[in-house]
């Protein structure tokens, strides 16, 4: 038969209530009887309902992933994190994805965490990065983290996780700079995420310190995509002055950069250095693997509902963290011939 919390509290000799504040993760227990509890749950293998906590009292045990990005692993790597960090914490995880362009994207957010209950919510980019949404949540009162690109903490008040993008874009611009490349190229991603902005700062900033000039027909516009990749390669390519290396916004551009050289004969590093951002699966399955900037996404994920949880339980805890990418050097770059 099903464990119930009637079985905890026998077991712990408490009552039914204080097994309730316990799970709850309520204020004001004593440890010793929160050691109890707990020891009961794992000798008993206890499983708490989220569904009945959420009929049953005020408190919600449902976190939100609310998200608009096209790059599978991406999504999967954040899911995973914030999955770990909601089991953890006996909370379950709804999963939202959403049209950040969308007219009624406010609505659609504000809407979902009054019908769902939602504890709180696990922003990524664009979302994250949108004043017209973040002002729509605060007026409605939604408890939210921040996943987003930069160095220093933000202007807005709550919690937030910082990438610093520009710091993995410079170390891996430098890294084709002390190779001997000169002339290099910089594939953009969506011009609406931050960390576009901020990798192609870093770009910038990298050549301006080793006194090389950026050659402007060699930034180009794109998505975060591998026909993206496909198309800026080749725009590039048919240049009368080609460049010697590319850097791409992420690893599914760079996939489809190598993937558009290879098909006009281009030797990979031989004639052209390509790297990527992230360290992506993408990065490991192309031929051959794509040096790349490593972001743990995953752990962002989980260090990021870990801050949300610790608030919403008001528990002491950090109003941020900040992650700094650094490159992993595979076999797309060498010396230029």
């Amino acid at each position: 038969m099903k464990v119930t919390i009637n079985d905890v509290a026998k077991h712990a000799g408490v009552s039914i209530k204080t097994v309730s504040r316990v799970t709850n993760n309520e204020p004001s227990v004593k440890q010793t009887t929160i050691d109890k509890v707990n020891q009961a749950i794992e000798a008993l293998n206890y499983q708490p309902n989220v569904a009945a906590r959420n009929l049953a009292g005020t408190k919600s045990y449902v976190i939100g992933f609310v998200y608009d990005n096209p790059n599978a692993y991406y999504v999967i790597d954040m899911q995973n994190g914030i999955l770990s960090s909601c089991k953890a914490a006996g909370y379950e995880l709804l999963i939202h994805p959403c049209d950040a362009k969308s007219a009624n994207i406010c609505e659609e957010l504000t809407t979902l965490v009054k019908q769902a209950r939602l504890s709180g919510l696990v922003l990524t980019p664009p979302l994250s990065e949108d004043p017209k949404v973040l002002n729509a949540l605060d007026e409605a009162n939604a408890n939210y983290v921040r996943i987003i690109a930069g160095e220093k903490a933000p202007e807005q008040e709550g919690i937030a996780v910082l990438v610093n993008d520009r710091h993995g874009a410079i170390s891996i611009t430098q890294h084709l700079i002390d190779l001997g490349h000169k002339s290099i190229a910089f594939l953009s991603g969506d011009h609406q995420h931050e960390s576009t902005k901020e990798r192609l700062a870093g770009f910038r900033q990298a050549m301006q310190n080793n006194h090389l000039s950026v050659n402007e027909q060699f930034i180009v516009p794109g998505q975060y995509s591998f026909e993206s990749g496909v198309e800026g390669a080749r725009s590039l390519l048919e240049q009368a002055d080609k460049p010697t290396a590319i850097v791409a916004c992420n690893d599914e551009i760079a996939a489809g950069a190598l993937f558009a050289a290879r098909l006009e004969g281009v030797d990979i590093p031989g004639q052209l250095s390509i790297v990527g951002f992230e360290d992506s699966p993408f990065s490991r399955q192309t031929w051959p693997k794509l040096t790349t900037v490593h972001q743990p996404n995953e752990r962002i994920a989980q260090v990021a509902t870990e801050l949300l949880i610790a608030k919403k339980s008001n528990t002491k805890s950090d109003t941020g963290r900040v992650f700094v990418p650094e490159p992993v050097i595979r076999d797309s770059t060498n010396q230029p011939t």
